[in-house]
């Protein structure tokens, strides 16, 4: 199945549900980045959490950044997605494991550890929006939930899932539904969608069983007035870095140190940390900066 992004509507426009499959960008992350097990649920969830968050933004070159700064040996992770589907991140320490949690699954709470959860919302315009929340419990689905509910106001449940197995990710994504106001004083409806949504198994044992999200939506809502909307959006892994704008970076170093470069390295080398793509810069291409920057 496609890697996709669905949005819906329940309860005559009282809540609103967004599903992403992000199966194939989160095995992409972990090839890249050669993430362990527990590195890759833990950025597979905060890139499914960065790409339901996006959905809403309006314009398309809005982003939204997700920082998570632990103390636990998995270091912190940085997400940035937007609403057109493209989404990129890294963590850290890649090669940190772990033993199972008590309840026998990947222990990513105690790779992340106690700290903070930092979003940063570019709606387009100019002015960036920044929150910061402590982490709950380190497991990512907990803290985005937690930072909707304090710092968008929001009540809203959040479920996401990353099955890595031996051959690498086999299901990843999740589902975040928001209660809007108006369906949030109707207690039956809030306690019914919270009963149902206890009743699940976990998000990646659906899609391994042969769910779509459109399955999810009906399962948890599908008598309750439920609008699924036509378009469905593909999401990927994609990185905007290039040859050219490492090559504009290194500009920025000046004659002096870029003079050093070739005298002592014969050249230079950037790794870009979102996608880990290496990039080589020779001695003729170095030059070619001290000469622009000379003129």
């Amino acid at each position: 199945m496609a890697d996709q992004l669905i949005r819906g509507t329940a309860a005559d426009n009282g809540i609103r549900l967004v599903g992403v499959i992000s199966t194939k960008l989160t095995e992409e992350a972990r090839q890249r980045h050669k993430l362990s097990y527990v590195a890759t649920a833990a950025l597979g969830r905060t890139m499914a959490s960065a790409l339901l968050l996006a959905s809403s933004l309006k314009k398309q070159d809005a982003r939204i950044n997700l920082r998570i700064k632990g103390d636990g040996p998995l270091g912190g992770l940085f997400v940035d997605a937007g609403p057109d589907g493209r989404v990129r991140g890294y963590v850290n320490n890649p090669g940190v494991e772990l033993p199972p949690n008590a309840k026998g699954k990947l222990d990513v709470g105690g790779a992340v550890g106690k700290g903070f959860l930092y979003a940063v919302k570019d709606l387009g315009y100019g002015h960036p929006y920044s929150s910061t929340v402590e982490l709950v419990s380190g497991e990512i689905g907990d803290d985005v939930t937690h930072y909707l509910s304090t710092s968008e106001q929001t009540p809203s449940a959040l479920m996401l899932g990353v099955f890595v197995g031996a051959d690498g990710v086999a299901a990843a994504g999740g589902i975040l539904l928001q209660v809007l106001p108006k369906a949030a004083r109707d207690e039956s409806l809030v306690a019914k969608l919270e009963s149902r949504l206890g009743e699940l198994s976990g998000f990646t044992p659906l899609l391994r069983q042969g769910k779509s999200l459109q399955d999810i939506f009906q399962d948890l809502l599908g008598d309750e007035g439920l609008e699924i909307f036509p378009e469905t959006q593909l999401v990927r892994f994609d990185c905007g870095c290039t040859f050219d704008r490492m090559m504009g970076a290194l500009k920025l170093l000046g004659q002096d140190e870029l003079k050093d470069m070739i005298e002592t390295d014969g050249g230079a080398e950037a790794t870009c940390n979102f996608c880990n793509e290496v990039y080589h810069a020779d001695v003729d291409h170095l030059s070619r900066l001290i000469e622009e920057l000379g003129a």
